[in-house]
């Protein structure tokens, strides 16, 4: 995730020749991409201004404008431009193989070095796109179907069995567990992770899959009583924050959601927005980290444990699909002195998962057990939200498909 060189450094590299004279570099534009995709990453596209990108590069905000007109549309040729890296991953893999699984194969490592390559703006894709303009998301919208059209395409040929709709489920899970290398920061060497990762994507390919649920799937939530407003509050905003995105939303907007008269009535049971925030997150981690003891305690061995786990954590996340979203999506508007608790929570929460699957499968390495916790959760989160209620991605398939991706 680190962009190239420090500050200081790259000043030396732009204005370092002999003769005073401080030239444009030829690869301007490519140096705005790194250091853009990495703000917008860390912070948002809400989070950034073009000053902070300026300042990244070593140079005014006026001579970034002369590359780019404003932050929309260097993030917008962002996005496409990893969204058209996907594509010609996926075109340029195949390499003829007359072989089925070959060509799958070689088609996931391509697809897996783009999004190694392009990490932080896949960040941007998997997150920030809803901010896209709609001519502009559609146009990344076309770019990723293409990338699963392709995939359902090799995989109808090794599956003949398969309907399109199960083609297209594997196929999203399947790209959703490659780009889920965005959602974390842990390293792995390029050889092992795009093993780890082709190794699971196949298991997945080749999955037997449990028979489609015969109606939809509703969320079960508990209704809450208007006199319970601190619960109210929370579940409007969570609605608010994962519809519009967190910045567009305001104290007022949330206020009038949960029936309140006046914003000023948040401040009751809320310090702020950002509060509400916070406490989503905690809501979320708490959650998550708070199944882990009662499965382990519960059963007999760390197979039944995960077992457990991936029932609940499917649930949860279909039960709560927009906090799902938030807690990925808003991370960088959680007040900095709630980061620090949050990222701890998660760290020993997929810590305590990789454990697990490590238990059941000794040949792999912490880290890549890791990767492997982070991606199941990825792929559940991705169908829950792609998918909704539609039977064709029921909870019990998708358990299913969480199960095989961590045990293979």
């Amino acid at each position: 995730m680190n962009v190239g060189e420090s500050r200081g450094a790259r000043g030396s590299v732009v204005g370092g020749a002999k003769d005073g004279v401080r030239r444009r570099p030829k690869n301007r534009r490519a140096q705005i991409a790194a250091t853009s995709a990495m703000a917008f990453g860390a912070a948002g596209y809400h989070g950034v201004s073009m000053e902070d990108i300026a300042a990244g590069l070593g140079i005014s905000s006026a001579a970034l404008y002369r590359h780019y007109p404003s932050k929309y549309a260097l993030f917008r040729e962002e996005l496409l431009r990893v969204g058209e890296a996907f594509t010609a991953s996926i075109t340029v893999s195949d390499d003829g193989s007359p072989i089925a699984a070959e060509r799958l194969r070689h088609m996931l490592t391509g697809l897996i070095g783009a999004t190694v390559e392009n990490r932080g703006t896949v960040t941007l894709v998997r997150w920030e796109s809803r901010y896209l303009e709609p001519a502009d998301r559609l146009v990344l919208d076309e770019q990723r179907a293409s990338v699963l059209v392709a995939l359902d395409e090799q995989l109808a040929v090794l599956r003949p069995e398969l309907t399109a709709p199960d083609l297209r489920m594997l196929s999203t899970a399947m790209f959703g567990v490659i780009t889920s290398i965005a959602d974390h920061h842990a390293a792995l060497p390029a050889r092992t992770l795009n093993r780890l990762l082709s190794a699971a994507c196949l298991a997945l390919a080749g999955d037997e899959l449990p028979p489609a649920a015969a109606v939809s799937e509703q969320a079960t939530q508990v209704e809450i009583p208007e006199s319970f407003k601190h619960e109210l509050l929370l579940r409007k905003a969570v609605e608010l924050f994962h519809e519009r995105g967190y910045p567009n939303v305001s104290v007022e907007d949330i206020a009038s959601a949960a029936g309140l008269s006046a914003a000023s009535a948040v401040y009751r049971f809320y310090r702020g927005k950002s509060d509400i925030l916070a406490a989503a997150f905690r809501r979320a981690a708490d959650r998550v980290s708070g199944a882990i003891g009662p499965a382990v305690a519960g059963t007999p061995d760390s197979g039944a444990a995960l077992d457990v786990l991936i029932t609940q954590f499917v649930s949860d996340t279909f039960d709560e699909r927009a906090l799902a979203v938030v807690y990925y999506a808003e991370f960088g508007h959680v007040p900095a002195e709630e980061r620090a608790v949050l990222r701890n929570i998660q760290r020993l929460s997929v810590q305590e998962w990789a454990r697990l699957v490590r238990e059941v499968r000794p040949e792999l390495s912490a880290a890549e057990a890791r990767f492997l916790v982070h991606a199941a959760f990825a792929l559940v989160i991705d169908l829950s939200q792609i998918y909704g209620p539609d039977p064709i991605a029921c909870r019990a398939r998708v358990a299913h498909l969480m199960h095989r991706t961590l045990l293979g």
